[in-house]
């Protein structure tokens, strides 16, 4: 009884933490936005003016909640850090670099690519990528595994991000995908408190259209749901959410159309 008392406890305060300094990072990123205002600001899909606040700040709170949640080991620290601060960095990347560019998707930055282009997508695109492996190599032992858990940890990146099309679509996936993580064993549950809590700090201002994800929050929120998979599977497992994240990707106009008319 006791053991599982403090595994709720700590369930519940990284989930406060990430809370706390998501909603930290976002009245400060109001206050003094990095590179002034006019950088972080864009039209939404119903033409009004919103911020990109809520992204960087839920990748920060993401990753200080979950890199020092109680309990975890070394190594799955450093995973959480690596994969939630590079593909939130990354998707911060695009947000400022690729916001003229009208090019979408996996295609079209790969057929950039073959013209001698790096777009800001593709850094995105490979970065988390990269990221997502060197997680998994540090999650799991074999390297079927360690794929496998790459896959997942950017694929959970990439879902999220197709979600963010309208007001409140990737903070709400967030706590519904990650809510049942909560209630495993070991890293998954902690992994899993972090982004809920990052998601919850931020949703009514999303819903309220004064803020966004953008691809920063969302990659990074879908990076930290990623590795709570990957430290609460085995292989079967991992190979079911890696096929299904591969499914999503290759259907990725038909998930975000989805997700907009939800």
């Amino acid at each position: 009884m006791a053991a599982a008392g403090n595994r709720v406890l700590g369930r519940i305060s990284v989930l406060l933490g990430a809370a706390g300094g998501t909603r930290a990072a976002y009245t400060a990123l109001r206050k003094r936005p990095p590179g002034g205002a006019a950088r972080w600001e864009r039209k939404n899909y119903a033409g009004r003016i919103v911020d990109l606040h809520a992204g960087l700040a839920t990748a920060t709170g993401t990753a200080l909640a979950a890199a020092t949640a109680p309990g975890l080991p070394a190594r799955t620290r450093a995973a959480t850090a690596l994969a939630v601060l590079a593909a939130g960095g990354c998707g911060a990347y695009d947000d400022v670099c690729g916001a003229d560019d009208p090019r979408r998707g996996f295609r079209a930055h790969l057929s950039a690519l073959r013209d001698k282009e790096v777009t800001s997508g593709a850094v995105k695109l490979f970065g988390i990528g990269a990221a997502g492996l060197a997680a998994g190599a540090l999650l799991k032992e074999r390297p079927a595994d360690k794929l496998l858990a790459g896959v997942v940890i950017a694929g959970s990146a990439h879902l999220v991000n197709l979600l963010d099309v309208r007001p409140g679509r990737a903070a709400g996936a967030v706590l519904a995908i990650g809510a049942p993580g909560l209630l495993r064993r070991g890293p998954a549950g902690p992994l899993s408190a972090a982004p809920l809590g990052a998601a919850a700090a931020v949703i009514g201002d999303d819903l309220g259209e004064r803020t966004m994800m953008g691809d920063s929050g969302a990659h990074a929120l879908g990076a930290a749901l990623g590795l709570a998979i990957v430290t609460g599977n085995g292989r079967r497992g991992l190979a079911a959410h890696a096929a299904a994240l591969v499914a999503a990707a290759a259907a990725g106009d038909r998930v975000s159309r989805a997700a907009a008319a939800v």
